[in-house]
């Protein structure tokens, strides 16, 4: 997790750098293509990503290198031919997992967050999830563990082909011409997050587009037909972790309230969007079937709050740094605290982003929190090595912090 850490402390400035780039183009030509609130959700889901990440919160059920050691028909060296076509067998599992993930109601679940943001931007591709509790990407590389794909080879490429998939969520850059046959481009992935009828389900590919134009999964951005971005069923919030859980709570409660025992059991692997008919009839949800029908989610905010919600977006950004910073120094228990009281602290921001009351309530708690944590050791982390009065410092933010969001905290329920 080290090496990990340190490429995020070098990767991050460069996704930042280029977020700021797109917004100063998209207001030079007057073509903005950033919402205040949704671009801090987006943010504020892609440092969440990183926690769990980091702090190695799935279940991998079997390893590559296990796989690579006993399955392997040849063990072979590591040439830059092998490294190439690593790359392309490990674009070609990613296409597989993406097919599941917008199939099945299941696998749904993980990838939801990133197609959630209404918006086509830089900020959405940091849409990631935090609800993959089983990784499964290792069996999709059995090919690459048959041929003795060294494992250093895929650990060096896997990272390399996430961060390749950054550049092309972007509604700047038009068609690419015959560049459009050689890779994934812009406007190939605006048609992938669209929810017009002719474009749901369609270019899953992450780099290369052959895989579907040979499984007739290609369809190109039609003039008439402009993109409409989002999900069928609007999520309705800013908060990363609700985004990340409200389709799963959703498979829950339905195999719970649904007579149909044999519906119970198999929900989970029907169809994306799949409900047992008795449920459906009681507990209808708002489904998008026409694009045109859809209505951006938004919230009535005064520029102070978004003033502050930009604030508390940064302070998710210099925690989540000293945190690759300090990872190894910060050591266990230690990082598993530090994780919760940032992620605590985004909760707490993005509901109040939604207008909600319960914003308080985390606000609280992530503030008794870091007082307790500075009385009792004397400290942030280790900061105060670094910086001096820094625990003074955090302690006077926590309370500030708490006082701002009483401010902000509505008076009346969300639904009101």
């Amino acid at each position: 997790m080290k090496t990990y850490a340190q490429v995020l402390l070098i990767a991050i400035p460069f996704f930042i750098f280029f977020l700021l780039i797109e917004g100063l183009y998209g207001w030079l030509v007057k073509k903005q293509t950033f919402r205040s609130f949704d671009t801090i959700s987006s943010l504020s889901s892609g440092v969440t990503n990183l926690l769990k990440s980091l702090l190695g919160l799935t279940l991998v059920i079997i390893s590559y290198t296990w796989m690579e050691e006993h399955l392997a028909l040849v063990h072979i060296r590591a040439t830059w031919l092998v490294y190439l076509i690593s790359f392309v067998l490990i674009d070609l599992a990613g296409y597989i997992k993406h097919y599941l993930s917008h199939h099945v109601n299941y696998f749904w679940n993980e990838h939801v967050i990133h197609h959630s943001s209404e918006e086509f931007n830089l900020a959405c591709a940091l849409r990631q999830p935090i609800a993959e509790i089983f990784a499964i990407s290792a069996f999709l590389l059995i090919p690459a563990a048959l041929l003795g794909m060294p494992p250093k080879v895929i650990a060096t490429i896997a990272p390399i082909h996430l961060f390749l998939q950054f550049w092309y969520h972007t509604r700047h850059i038009p068609k690419l011409g015959f560049v459009e046959y050689l890779i994934v481009t812009p406007s190939q992935h605006r048609v992938h997050h669209a929810i017009n009828p002719p474009y749901l389900d369609k270019n899953l590919g992450q780099i290369f587009p052959w895989w579907d134009r040979m499984f007739g999964t290609f369809q190109e951005e039609l003039d008439e037909e402009p993109c409409v971005y989002g999900v069928k069923r609007p999520v309705q919030t800013w908060n990363p972790a609700l985004i990340n859980f409200q389709h799963l709570w959703m498979l829950v409660q339905d195999a719970w309230r649904t007579s149909d025992w044999k519906a119970k059991f198999t929900i989970w692997f029907k169809p994306t969007g799949w409900r047992p008919a008795d449920v459906a009839r009681r507990y209808p949800v708002q489904v998008i079937d026409r694009p045109e029908d859809l209505v951006k989610y938004d919230t009535e905010a005064p520029w102070s709050l978004h003033l502050w919600a930009w604030w508390q977006m940064i302070m998710s950004l210099g925690m989540l740094f000293y945190m690759l910073y300090a990872f190894e120094e910060i050591g266990a228990p230690g990082i598993f605290w530090y994780a919760a009281i940032l992620f605590v602290h985004i909760y707490a921001y993005t509901t109040l982003m939604d207008g909600d009351r319960w914003a308080l309530l985390f606000e609280s708690i992530k503030c008794l929190a870091g007082l307790a944590l500075i009385r009792f050791t004397g400290d942030w982390f280790g900061l105060n090595e670094r910086f001096a009065y820094a625990s003074w410092a955090m302690g006077v933010y926590f309370v500030i912090s708490w006082l701002v969001v009483l401010y902000f905290t509505p008076s009346r329920p969300k639904d009101e």
